[in-house]
């Protein structure tokens, strides 16, 4: 099979970041569109407060699926440094370990889906005429996790190697039968969220399908041979060394919005509903700056793999800018349009509409922030140092948002929901700005150890 593949480590840094990051992009906002279709669909034929279950979840589901996916960050780490310093061997090693590890990882979430879905929602105070409906989703949810996590793993591995564009394919395939399979389930079939859930379960089993087919059919150090499946100890140390971090991160970044969540649903079903369609929208400026943050991490992956340490400093500004223009461009021109967008969503409630415009008045305008923060973040990562942006991150976003929570917004006269969204705006200028000067700290150490023709691999 011929390879689609960029060469990360040579070339004009700009116009290969931008190639490289147009796919993911495309490939992110197409999953949020099949996910908004859920919404919309359940919008139109069942109401809003078939809204408000289906968004009651998604902080769940990111809690309990973000330390999992955070491993197959790790992996993708480590084929991109195996790519850069020519070690096929060792690539060969981590794509055989990573797809059995990411089989383990979706049976343990599976179970934990499965089993924790009402206790949890429960635990969050999910309203009484929200929760039966959210529980049946979760649970049909999970039942198909373990191909969301084969998904990644094989996504981030083929990122990895330069190739952007094989699963947005792949997902806009599995994204069409999503759409259409909500309309039967949901239009013909009349079963509410948990037809949503089945055609997601399902959707995410044909894309997990072609992104193993794709790994089998490569003719690189990435091809997978299933006969050859194996979890090598080095390899799955070193993808737990970077990954494990990342996944905390991640689930520790998931409990603030669990808790943020569940102050918003202090607040009833018409808020709950006007929420989830706002952070429906802005998960479409989200995934572009993310676009780029995954760029930054593989980038930098193969350029530090290769020792070109220069290169990596270029890589950060070019970033850095990138995702600047993109946050404030297309978070301020998305708020503009906000009423009708959120009138997509929400055709019952002209009261939820406007606190989905809301929400995204306190996140929008200031994604750019976030944008810079996830940059920095896997500017880091991509150097092979994963435990220390856990740890800021867990301080300056995690911690700040559950302080702000449990001291200014229970304070009777900042109980509002704009108090609450505004520790999102803060939390992420603090964190950039700890994580900028950090990656900075890792990359003069590792010049240093260059010039004194010492290691700088951890």
């Amino acid at each position: 099979m011929h390879r689609i593949r960029t060469d990360l480590c040579e070339g004009p840094l700009l116009s290969r970041i931008i190639s490289y990051t147009i796919p993911i992009i495309l490939t992110g906002i197409l999953q949020l569109l099949f996910n908004a279709a859920d919404l919309v669909v359940v919008g139109r034929f069942c109401g809003s407060i078939s809204v408000a279950a289906v968004g009651a979840c998604g902080a769940v589901i990111n809690l309990l699926v973000n330390l999992f996916i955070g491993l197959s960050v790790g992996a993708g780490v480590c084929v991109a440094h195996g790519i850069g310093g020519n070690r096929n061997e060792d690539v060969r090693r981590t794509v055989h370990t990573s797809i059995p590890t990411a089989l383990i990882s979706g049976a343990v979430l599976t179970v934990l889906g499965i089993a924790g879905a009402r206790t949890i929602l429960e635990l969050m105070g999910t309203p009484e005429d929200v929760i039966g409906l959210s529980t049946v989703y979760m649970r049909i949810y999970f039942c198909g996790i373990t191909a969301s996590t084969l998904y990644n793993f094989g996504a981030a591995i083929i990122r990895a190697a330069g190739d952007t564009k094989s699963p947005l394919i792949y997902l806009t395939l599995a994204g069409i039968i999503n759409v259409i399979l909500n309309v039967i389930f949901v239009v013909a079939l009349k079963l509410d969220v948990a037809g949503v859930a089945l055609a997601t379960s399902i959707s995410q089993a044909i894309s997990a399908l072609l992104i193993l087919i794709a790994l089998i059919r490569r003719d690189d150090a990435c091809k997978l041979k299933l006969k050859e499946m194996h979890i090598y100890r080095r390899q799955l140390v070193r993808i737990l060394q970077i990954g494990c971090p990342a996944g905390i991160q991640g689930a520790l970044f998931s409990i603030s919005n669990v808790i943020i969540q569940s102050s918003v649903n202090s607040f009833g079903s018409v808020v709950m509903s006007g929420n989830a369609a706002g952070q429906n929208i802005e998960g479409f400026v989200y995934t572009s700056m993310n676009s780029i943050s995954q760029s930054a991490l593989n980038f930098t992956g193969q350029n530090f793999g290769a020792g070109k340490f220069d290169r990596v400093r270029r890589i950060l500004r070019i970033c850095l800018i990138m995702v600047f223009v993109t946050g404030v461009t297309l978070g301020s021109t998305v708020y503009l349009a906000a009423r009708p967008i959120l009138g997509i969503y929400i055709t019952d409630s002209p009261e939820a509409i406007e606190y989905g415009k809301l929400r995204l008045a306190y996140i929008l305008l200031p994604y750019f922030l976030c944008g810079l923060m996830d940059v920095s973040t896997a500017m880091i990562r991509g150097l092979g140092h994963s435990v220390l942006p856990m740890i800021i991150t867990v301080m300056g976003v995690c911690g700040l948002r559950i302080l702000w929570i449990f001291t200014v917004f229970r304070n009777p006269r900042w109980h509002t929901l704009g108090c609450l969204y505004f520790s999102y705006t803060l939390s992420w200028a603090l964190t950039f700005i700890l994580e900028l000067a950090v990656f900075l700290v890792i990359i003069n150490r590792i010049e240093k150890a260059r010039a004194d023709r010492t290691p700088v691999y951890n």
